[in-house]
């Protein structure tokens, strides 16, 4: 290489610099209905990657060029390589825009021009398809055609059939077309045969097609006719596709429209696997055997519970159901004879129970004699009030519940278990002795072994003495008599026992079968004495339980706690009350959370005759319900719901009509007056219903609107405001919302502690209801002898007292042959032309009454004074 060209290379070099190898700018598309989109769209320059020789290779092509013999005065000149273009300016916002756009459209249009090629190809083989089927018939019919002809003139047919093809030509234009008619006229010249033996065998195919009428052919040929090319269509589908791809459009996005398409989804996929499978087993599935199903049809039954029951279709049903005239819909009920008639319809079996088989009935239920053990006697202490049954219990368990009763009474059941010095359990129940607990004693007296009837040796018999001696023999437990408070120096034994022989129970020592102590709960004297007979009274009665069964256990009391939700006492009759067991009692169900034994202490199981706290129940039971173990929760569901319902039905049923109910229902005199209650316990909360029932009388009843266990919440005061009815809170406070509630809507609110001072207070609120007493005294009577005008309107009767006075401003009521007319008073009294203040009898005077004209002669005036007195009830 010579200087020359040295310096031409060294001169070419391009400088050194930065430039932008990506040019970004925006597009703006527009739409229609006027719509407009702004999108960033980057161009990337492409960069030549080029060989060293060939860079240098281009500027010697110029030095190459001939030219006439430079001046050798000026070499360097005339070897200089050619001035290098100079370097292109950046573009500016304009041209970018306009680079933009063109890419966009040749993008647009490549994917356009793809489309319209796919579719023309699509179009020309369907052509092909359609001409190929057109020749293969029309070549199969020829060879029909050369058959015939060859079994009609065996010597003569192949020249005729060598002549005739190439007469039919293609169509012009056609190629494809005619190069297959070509090679069928062909085909057949070249191998004409000269005799019958040389000619090829004809071609068969199997069915032949019978000929066709001539417009059939006609027809064939038209639309065997290549159709005309379709207009590229643009596919719609794609473009919508396009429009929901969001974010920023790239050129390579544009250039790809495949990208983003949506795939196959799983279900279709899965739908085809198991088409295929289908396919590879022999075509459709076999239809499956029709399966017979026990069915249980109640008394009632919806139609779509009965479908459902039978697995079939509800819309089946009804069709049924409407060829056999009943017009009904899925959701109406049918009775058992009707689905029992769709039950045999469909092919089911039917199973016909009644609504009272939901219930669960354990009273035939038995458990086998080798299968019982041993259990603790369940004692009930009963007795009048303040004769010291707690107190006695306090004793046998050496604890001081007394203390904390309200008013030194119990008002609450209690269930304890204590344990003997020879390490025996007995089971105590201990019950109210006021006189409103009543159903308290009568519960007591039913789920006990033996009832400790106490009687205070300085009192004597009382009222509720008699009544537990009543729930005694009601109940026919045996019964043990413990006379208390012999320590008193009034104390007399002797005369109790004699006492109690009015009402048939005679004690050991006057020489009858009942057991008598004399014991002393403050002294502690005759105790052990106490515990001896109740465990002898047990050896006799040999009481005994199956442990190894599911538990049965009767609601001695229930209550709602505040942290602990419903909380229910109950005591195992039979059977082991495990925690885990699901549950029913009475119209609630449940799932033992936890048992709690009288000590405060959590236990894992209980057995017969034991008394427990249960913690786990969907609402508060009733005292006195059943608890029974079931299997899983959607029986205990079952079956509270079925109670559910028939205590409904219960409680809003109607009386029958008769003359009592509708004179008692015409007579609107009676006062109403409402009470909410709530108590801490289920078995307080009934006895303050009952008390409160009792005050009622012909002028003025009770109306309990509510009555439930726990505190006092918002839905109770809201529902005596409603009312204007006081909330009786028994040993329950309100909520702080309640509160707020209570002082917007100015609501009375009662709290008491002890019952007695309830029921009186209630009662004097009952009393002003109705007001005071009114008491008439009649004070005399006169007769009318005559009337005479007193001013413009008023009358004056001329009367003769017939018995007592008559007064000035005293009641009066003029009757008239025994009936009233008016009841007045008297206005003015005279005699002669004197006022008086009154008249005695015998005497005649001059009355203006008031209010009334209406006086005859003849009329009766009765005169009385109205007392009224304080009501009570």
């Amino acid at each position: 290489m010579s200087d020359n060209d040295t310096t031409t290379t060294t001169r070419t070099r391009k400088p050194l610099g930065l430039k932008r190898a990506v040019e970004s700018g925006e597009v703006k598309q527009t739409f229609s209905h006027g719509r407009t989109n702004k999108v960033a769209v980057e161009v990337k320059r492409r960069r030549k990657l080029t060989r060293p020789g060939e860079e240098q290779a281009a500027p010697e092509a110029p030095v190459a060029a001939p030219a006439p013999a430079p001046a050798p005065a000026a070499p360097p000149v005339q070897a200089r390589a050619p001035t290098p273009a100079p370097t292109p300016r950046p573009a500016t916002a304009e041209s970018r825009r306009e680079l933009q756009e063109r890419l966009l459209r040749e993008a647009e249009e490549a994917r356009l021009a793809t489309l319209e090629a796919v579719s023309r190809r699509e179009v020309e083989e369907r052509q092909r398809a359609l001409e190929e089927e057109r020749r293969r018939a029309e070549h199969n019919r020829r060879a029909e055609e050369a058959a015939a002809q060859a079994a009609a003139a065996p010597e003569t047919a192949p020249e005729p059939a060598a002549e005739a093809e190439p007469t039919s030509a293609p169509a012009p234009g056609d190629a494809s077309a005619a190069e297959a008619e070509a090679g069928s006229a062909a085909e057949p010249s070249a191998e004409t045969p000269t005799d019958e033996a040389a000619a090829p065998a004809p071609r068969r195919f199997t069915p032949v097609a019978r000929p066709e009428p001539k417009k059939v052919e006609k027809k064939r040929e038209e639309r065997s006719k290549p159709a005309a090319t379709p207009p590229a269509r643009v596919d719609r589908a794609a473009e919508r596709a396009d429009k929901r791809r969001g974010g920023k459009l790239t050129v390579n996005r544009a250039l790809n429209e495949d990208e983003g398409a949506r795939a196959r989804s799983l279900a279709a996929l899965k739908r085809a696997r198991e088409k295929e499978r289908r396919a590879q087993m022999g075509g459709k599935s076999k239809p499956r055997d029709k399966q017979v199903r026990d069915v249980i049809v109640p008394e009632a039954i919806t139609v779509q519970e009965l479908a459902n029951r039978m697995a079939e279709k509800g819309a089946d049903l009804v069709k049924m159901l409407f060829n056999m005239d009943m017009m009904v819909t899925v959701n109406q009920t049918i009775d058992a004879d009707t689905a029992e008639l769709l039950v045999e319809e469909f092919g089911h079996n039917v199973i016909r129970v009644s609504e009272s088989d939901v219930d669960i009935n354990t009273s035939g239920d038995v458990d086998p004699e080798e299968t019982l053990r041993p259990r603790p006697p369940v004692v009930t202490i009963m007795g009048h009030v303040d004769h010291g049954k707690t107190s006695l219990l306090d004793a046998l368990r050496g604890t001081d519940v007394a203390k904390g009763e309200a008013g030194g009474i119990t008002q609450h059941i209690g269930a304890y278990q204590i344990t003997t010095k020879d390490k025996q359990k007995i089971t105590v129940l201990d019950t109210p002795g006021h006189e409103a607990f009543t159903q308290m004693r009568a519960r007591g007296a039913n789920v006990t072994d033996i009832v400790v009837l106490v009687v205070a040796a300085d009192d004597g018999i009382m009222p509720q003495t008699i009544e537990a001696i009543n729930h005694t023999k009601a109940a026919g437990v045996p019964m043990i008599v413990a006379i208390n408070k012999i320590d008193k120096q009034n104390a007399n034994p002797q005369r109790v026992r004699e006492r109690l022989l009015e009402h048939e129970v005679m004690v050991e020592k006057m020489s009858g079968e009942v057991q008598d102590v004399e014991v002393s709960a403050k002294t502690g004297a005759g105790l052990d004495q106490l515990i001896d007979a109740i465990n002898l009274q047990a050896e006799l009665l040999d009481l005994k339980a199956r442990p190894d069964r599911p538990a049965e256990a009767t609601v001695i009391e229930a209550q709602l706690d505040k942290g602990r939700g419903p909380v229910a006492t109950v005591l195992v009759n039979r059977g082991t009350l495990k925690r885990g067991d699901t549950f029913v009692a009475g119209t609630e169900s449940g799932r033992v959370r936890a048992l709690v034994d009288d000590k405060g202490k959590q236990i894992k199981e209980a057995g017969p005759s034991m008394a427990v706290e249960v913690l786990g129940l969907g609402g508060v039971p009733r005292a006195g319900d059943l608890l029974t173990v079931v299997e899983n929760e959607q029986r205990a569901r079952e079956v509270a719901e079925y109670r559910q319902e028939k205590a409904t039905e219960k409680r809003t049923a109607t009386a029958p009509a008769n003359l009592d109910t509708m004179f008692a229902g015409l007579n609107s005199a009676v006062i109403e007056f409402p009470v909410v209650v709530k108590g801490d316990v289920q078995g307080s909360v009934e006895a303050i219903v009952n008390a409160l029932h009792k005050l009622s009388n012909d002028e003025i009843k009770v109306r309990v609107l509510h009555s439930g266990v726990g505190a006092i919440t918002e839905s109770d005061v809201t529902l005596a405001a409603a009312s204007k009815a006081p909330v009786i809170g028994f040993n329950v406070r309100p909520n702080a919302k309640a509160r707020q509630l209570i002082e917007r809507d100015k609501v009375e609110m009662k709290y008491h502690d002890v019952i007695y001072a309830l029921t009186e207070e209630i009662a004097r609120e009952m009393a002003g209801e109705l007001g005071p007493l009114r008491i008439e005294h009649v004070v005399g009577r006169a007769e009318v002898k005559q009337v005479f005008p007193a001013g413009k309107k008023d009358k004056a009767a001329g009367l003769l007292v017939v018995e007592g006075i008559i007064r000035k401003g005293l009641h009066a009521r003029l009757t008239r042959q025994d009936v009233i007319v008016s009841a007045t008073t008297i206005a003015s009294l005279r005699r002669f032309k004197d006022d008086v203040d009154e008249v005695r009898t015998g005497l005649e005077c001059g009355v203006v009454l008031a209010d009334t004209n209406d006086i005859r002669a003849g009329d009766q005036l009765e005169v009385f004074e109205v007392e009224e007195r304080e009501r009570t009830l």
